[in-house]
């Protein structure tokens, strides 16, 4: 052969090598059982390939913070990616077992009907009757002590400003909001967490989509322990499965006059009890599923409180205080519908309701009803929007509404309320909310002939660092 002939046949190995390659990389993989000693190149390669083709998982740079997040809630408070100063200091905290939130929520009402009865600020009745404004402010730091081999160990401090231009709800107060161990036994089956809790966190369930809330007063004036008002407590919960529980309380009741009274009497909330203040127990059950794709987001729960502070009788004022208040309630919400969009199972419609109910002879609300209907992520281009939508009714005690009526009172025996909220997350740690909210008798029991109905616009930034 001559040297033309082997440049041309070199010269036509050489064109047809890639295509020898891209046909090696196309081919299926062998058998298993074809595999052996006789081909250990070809195995490899397919390994090779195989390991660059893998899905890669994607790593979460937050999820090192998981464990620094308070426990023991149901209130499901955002994670250091949904904040607005995320990672800057946070690193440094987490390597030596502190972790931290901080969030401030401030809320403005105020009536828009022309006739909105304007009033001092000594003889306000309602939220919105003068334009009302509030602020509460927190901040919750914690310690890993699972580093020590206490299971999910951790040491919760926090504290607590708030401030409102009508005091009714408040009063303005600084003090601790937290002071709280908790750990878990027997794989987190069983889950302790004691100190000086606000359990208004820990029961009953009365945010939905983590922004938009519904009124826990009948609960609280049943003695359960608030934000503003905690209390010393002991919490066991016992975990059936991953969705089913039983969880129990034995706390320090606030005072058997009110949050008001409580916060008055003990601003600091480090007391360790109030004046007529006893121990309130309380008990819920409940089944609790989250969203996963093709798996509705699902919550059911009810509880049972008993108090054996010294309340007064409404039915008799004049006569000595007895114990023996007690309340109940019992709650749903459920995903009525689910988004397919890949990645957000817990976007969609959802329902829900809850009961609350206390005896009327010592509580000034007697029950307390609501239906809500809200919306995550409604539109594709604002995925974690709130769109909520509230009816409630209260209901008043009988003998507190006849002893007003035998004064030659106003007095009416149910409030009604419904209400439309959009909920917007501007961005990370950033949410605003603005609503309307008709109310008809907006005062609790008396009113005038000017306070029977209002139309309150509702306005409220939370910010989360």
């Amino acid at each position: 052969m001559d040297q033309a002939s082997k440049r041309r046949k070199a010269s036509d190995r050489a064109a047809k090598l890639p295509i020898d390659l891209i046909r090696q990389a196309i081919r299926p993989p062998a058998p298993a059982s074809a595999a052996g000693p006789g081909v250990p190149f070809e195995k490899r390669g397919n390994a090779d390939r195989a390991a660059q083709t893998r899905p890669q998982k994607t790593i979460d740079p937050f999820a090192r913070y998981d464990d620094l997040r308070e426990k023991g809630l149901w209130l499901n408070i955002p994670g250091p990616a949904d904040t607005i100063d995320q990672d800057n200091v946070r690193s440094a905290l987490a390597d030596v077992g502190i972790g931290y939130i901080g969030w401030t929520h401030n809320s403005f009402a105020n009536n828009q009907l022309p006739n909105a009865a304007r009033s001092t600020i000594a003889n306000q009745l309602y939220m919105g009757q003068n334009p009302t404004f509030a602020s509460a402010n927190f901040m919750i730091v914690t310690y890993d002590l699972s580093r020590f081999g206490i299971a999910d160990g951790q040491i919760v401090v926090g504290a607590e400003q708030q401030y409102w231009t009508w005091d009714r709800p408040g009063p303005d107060r600084v003090g601790i909001n937290t002071l709280a161990y908790y750990q878990t036994f027997f794989d987190r089956t069983l889950e302790l967490k004691l100190g000086y809790l606000r359990n208004q966190n820990e029961f009953t369930g009365t945010l939905f989509g983590g922004i938009t809330g519904s009124n826990m007063s009948a609960l609280f004036q049943a003695g359960m322990s608030t934000n503003a008002a905690p209390t010393p407590a002991v919490n066991l919960k016992y975990n059936f499965d991953d969705r089913l529980y039983n969880k129990v309380s034995i706390q320090r009741s606030i005072s058997p006059d009110g949050p008001y009274a409580q916060i008055t009497e003990n601003p600091t909330g480090l007391n360790w009890s109030t004046a007529n203040a006893g121990i309130l127990l309380v008990e819920e059950a409940g089944y609790k599923s989250k969203a996963a794709p093709g798996v509705t987001d699902t919550w059911l729960r009810a509880g049972v409180g008993f108090n054996n502070s010294r309340y007064t009788n409404l039915a008799d004022p004049k006569q000595q205080r007895e114990s023996g208040n007690n309340f109940y309630y019992i709650a749903a919400d459920r995903q009525l519908s689910q988004s397919d969009a890949p990645g957000s199972p817990s976007r969609g419609i959802y329902g829900g309701f809850s009961v609350m109910g206390t005896p009327p002879d010592l509580n000034r609300i007697s029950r307390y009803y609501e239906l809500r209907l809200y919306a995550k992520g409604a539109f594709d281009s604002r995925p974690s929007d709130l769109i909520a939508l509230v009816a409630t009714n209260t209901a008043w005690s009988k003998h507190a509404v006849d002893a007003a009526l035998a004064k030659g009172q106003l007095a009416h025996r149910q409030t009604t309320a419904i209400t439309g909220t959009y909920t917007a997350h501007l961005a990370p740690g950033i949410y605003a909310s603005v609503g309307l909210s008709y109310i008809h008798n907006p005062a609790s029991i008396t009113h005038t002939p000017q306070t029977e109905h209002a139309l309150n616009l509702l306005v409220s930034t939370l910010i989360f660092f």
